[in-house]
């Protein structure tokens, strides 16, 4: 004898995923711009390091360096792009 036990699939799920996507979306709109801020302020830093611009904001510390605000930058739009795709259902982790 076999029993089968049929589950029913309900809205829940598929609300939740298109709700995580909604999510997702948004903020990669707002790492974009952020990722553009990081970049100026890796410029900015550059420029001052050339005495071609003013004197930095941030004299001392792990934030005064260009490399570091380029590297935020990279990270930043590297995951606003990876959350972008998911967001519109491609990539690796669309199901």
């Amino acid at each position: 004898m076999q029993l089968r036990i049929r589950l029913r699939q309900g809205p829940q799920l598929k609300q939740k995923r298109n709700a995580s996507r909604r999510v997702a979306l948004a903020l990669s709109a707002l790492l974009t711009p952020a990722a553009l801020m990081a970049f100026a302020l890796a410029f900015w830093r550059f420029g001052a390091d050339m005495n071609w611009t003013g004197r930095f904001a941030i004299p001392d510390g792990l934030f005064s360096h260009w490399q570091v605000w380029g590297a935020v930058g990279v990270a930043m739009e590297v995951c606003a792009v990876a959350l972008a795709r998911y967001g519109r259902g491609r990539g690796a982790g669309a199901p």
